[in-house]
């Protein structure tokens, strides 16, 4: 966490944090320990927020959720279907069983961040945000018109579709990844271990339905980059880790997308106004700056006691974050 923490707070105010840890953060007292491990990794005098949350398993708690309510620090609970992705095999294996902390968190107002995906073997691996939908989250929707939901990491055409047509208290994050690869991304000169991430990469038509609705200046898209660094000896394995790590240059892949859409006046809604927006956030009012400049992503970084790959490794960026 040393090796990466600082390459997000460089560039961002504020992040939520995933709770897909081993073991999982499951109650109030985790999180707060795992908020107070990343302040103390942070630069001197830096203002980065960590913006906690809950991994929501079956046998969650009312009373849990509620001490991750008071605390302040933590803002939405996160649904991980079991075994959809790193680290959730301690997810919600049906979703009926947590219907009553659902109940809570709607009288609370209280954010449900979702992973979007079926795990049944039947389903393609192509089709299992399409299937979450309307499997899972459609009825969940109409049974609970009020629950303020994030679907993380909008993937497909139908993912922006279902988003786009809800009411305002459903949103979706988009991530850098979704936006400039498709799946042949993972295939071309070989089997690409670092470019595999879950909800995983779609076809051509799929990214572009996500870049149009990250570009179009609707509220209910805002930036979320899933950055999950994994060193390089778990993803260039036979059993390679799902995650893709961006948080080293994600600002600059987010304006080349924004740039490439001619949309570039469209990206501070989509970086700084619309998620804090919809978490019910003051937006921040320190800045960042982007200049249009070509330099060559490091084939890898420092990581602990070895070395994780950035998304882009070896390329040329064409936007470049300058640090004052």
């Amino acid at each position: 966490m040393s090796s990466v923490v600082q390459d997000s707070a460089r560039q961002f105010g504020r992040a939520i944090i995933m709770p897909n840890l081993a073991p999982p953060v499951t109650d109030a007292q985790h999180a707060l320990e795992y908020r107070e491990r990343i302040l103390a990794a942070l630069p001197a005098n830096s203002r980065f927020e960590p913006l906690m949350t809950l991994y929501l398993t079956d046998k969650t708690t009312c009373s849990e959720v509620e001490d991750a309510i008071k605390s302040r620090v933590i803002h939405a609970v996160k649904y991980y279907p079991s075994g959809a992705t790193t680290n959730s095999d301690n997810g919600v294996t049906h979703i009926e069983n947590i219907y009553p902390v659902l109940e809570l968190m709607i009288e609370h107002d209280f954010p449900l961040l979702v992973h979007g995906e079926v795990t049944d073997p039947d389903v393609d691996i192509f089709d299992r945000e399409a299937v979450f939908i309307d499997k899972i989250l459609v009825p969940l929707m109409q049974r609970y018109q009020r629950l303020r939901l994030v679907f993380e990491h909008v993937s497909t055409r139908q993912g922006v579709e279902f988003v786009s047509a809800g009411p305002e208290n459903i949103a979706a994050t988009v991530t850098p990844q979704h936006m400039l690869l498709n799946r042949n991304d993972l295939f071309i000169g070989g089997l690409q271990p670092h470019h595999y991430c879950l909800p995983v990469l779609k076809s051509e038509i799929h990214r572009q339905a996500v870049v149009a609705a990250a570009t179009s200046g609707n509220p209910k898209f805002f930036l979320g980059t899933d950055s999950a660094p994994h060193a390089i000896s778990d993803k260039e394995t036979s059993c390679c880790h799902a995650g893709i790590y961006s948080a080293h240059n994600a600002m600059a892949l987010y304006a080349e997308c924004f740039e490439l859409a001619g949309c570039l006046d469209r990206l501070e809604g989509f970086a700084s106004h619309f998620g804090a927006d919809f978490y019910q956030l003051p937006r921040n009012h320190d800045t960042i700056t982007l200049v249009r400049q070509e330099w060559t992503v490091p084939e890898s970084l420092p990581f602990g006691e070895t070395r994780v790959v950035p998304l882009r490794r070896g390329e040329t960026c064409v936007w470049m974050l300058v640090v004052v």
